[in-house]
């Protein structure tokens, strides 16, 4: 994703490297995710068929993903949590199994206290019990610990690339 002209690549895990212009892009991404490539050509000097392809390669590569983020409590998602997870044996199978849990939204794999983070988006007590149970059942979950989400203050995707 680099083109001539462009300084500052930067390689990411992925291998993928991001020039000046593939930063720029994501960053007027972020802030609109509906911005249109003729838009975004203007700010970045480029064609709208080269931000099209631009985009496109991000995308293929997975570095961006292009979404609507919606709001779970206005959706009828009424409980939130956070779930800490210890396990035993093989951490990466724990991970997969978790993942593949209806209503199960994030799973990060962590240092520290637990092994694994995991975020849960419930309609309600019940079905939050029910996501719990099923982590729980995972036989190399050891423990869990439950953090219920209150009131969410702040949730932003624009963390930059530089």
């Amino acid at each position: 994703m680099t083109d001539q002209g462009d300084s500052g690549p930067a390689r990411r895990n992925n291998g993928v490297v991001l020039d000046d212009t593939a930063k720029r892009i994501i960053e007027l991404l972020q802030e609109d995710g509906r911005r249109s490539y003729a838009s975004i050509g203007k700010l970045v000097g480029l064609s709208e068929a080269a931000v099209r392809q631009r985009v496109q390669r991000l995308l293929e590569a997975g570095v961006v993903q292009v979404v609507g983020v919606t709001d779970p409590m206005m959706l009828g998602f009424n409980r939130q949590a956070m779930i800490g997870v210890r396990t035993t044996g093989d951490l990466n199978r724990a991970a997969d199994a978790i993942s593949d849990i209806p209503g199960v939204e994030y799973v990060v794999i962590t240092a520290g206290s637990f092994d694994l983070l995991v975020e849960v988006v419930a309609e309600d007590d019940p079905r939050l019990l029910e996501i719990l149970a099923r982590i729980r059942d995972v036989d190399t979950v050891d423990s869990t610990e439950t953090f219920l989400y209150l009131k969410l203050r702040k949730q932003t995707y624009a963390w930059g690339t530089r």
